[in-house]
């Protein structure tokens, strides 16, 4: 009988899962596969500076595994790098951590630190009012923040939906909606995907951001309520890199990592 797999546990997928030279010359199935769990020793080992056995108690496996998974993850890269052949980041035997703090030992992972943040937030903001602004179409979060025609606003009293209405965004665009909010009072969106730029300007008046959310408007504001929303607290969107080649953001699910 078989051993069972001894899954690896990894913190979060990497928010780019290909890298290819700019002068290549190689074809796709030339790509080097680096697997994910060989992704995240690189990424603690040499990104975070943890020991080899530091990585093994964190990804719940032994000190030898990670260091094979390891030399494994480092011959790939010197393989991409000096060939000049394509990286993709994909497969391995791994499991997504969740950010829950009984199934979470890592402490630090940023699902964890995401988790706990917003449940400190959450409970801060039980016995006071807020105003929550989700980017909205037919009842279901739109996954574009700079192409939204709507928001659905929430007015919260002591950890409650008071009443809701429906804003149009008149056409403004990223930086604009910001102000457009701000003048609403708004102080928490809900949104899709992202790109930075608009993400600063939410900054800069305040708003606190939730993104990569996806589904039903009216239950990501009561997962909020509950502090158990799921969200990406480093959300992104390259659709502004990539609209002119005829892509539209929602086409590739910008409530996540947009790759």
């Amino acid at each position: 009988m078989p051993r069972p797999k001894k899954w690896r546990k990894v913190c979060c997928m990497p928010c780019r899962t290909q890298f290819v030279p700019v002068d290549a010359a190689s074809r796709p199935e030339d790509a080097v596969v680096l697997a994910v769990d060989e992704y995240e020793t690189i990424r603690l080992i040499d990104h975070e500076g943890f020991t080899q056995e530091e990585c093994a108690g964190y990804m719940k496996i032994a000190r030898t595994t990670v260091q094979q998974i390891y030399n494994d993850a480092r011959k790939k890269l010197a393989l991409s790098l000096v060939e000049g052949k394509a990286l993709v980041i994909a497969g391995g035997e791994y499991r997504l951590c969740d950010g829950k703090e009984s199934q979470c030992s890592c402490g630090g992972c940023r699902r964890h630190r995401a988790a706990v943040q917003a449940q400190t937030q959450v409970k801060k903001q039980e016995e006071s009012s807020m105003k929550i602004a989700v980017t909205y179409e037919n009842g279901q979060i739109f996954q574009h923040f700079g192409h939204t025609e709507q928001f659905k606003l929430y007015t919260v009293e002591n950890g409650k939906i008071e009443s809701s209405a429906i804003l149009n965004s008149n056409g403004s665009g990223h930086g604009a909606l910001a102000a457009l909010l701000g003048e609403q009072g708004v102080d928490t969106l809900i949104c899709g995907g992202i790109g930075g730029g608009a993400q600063m300007a939410l900054a800069d008046a305040g708003i606190r951001l939730y993104g990569g959310v996806q589904g039903s408007a009216d239950e990501a504001v009561a997962a909020l309520l509950a502090g158990t929303l799921g969200y990406d607290p480093d959300v992104h969107c390259d659709h502004h890199d990539h609209e002119g080649e005829g892509h539209a953001c929602g086409d590739h699910g910008c409530g996540g990592s947009c790759h």
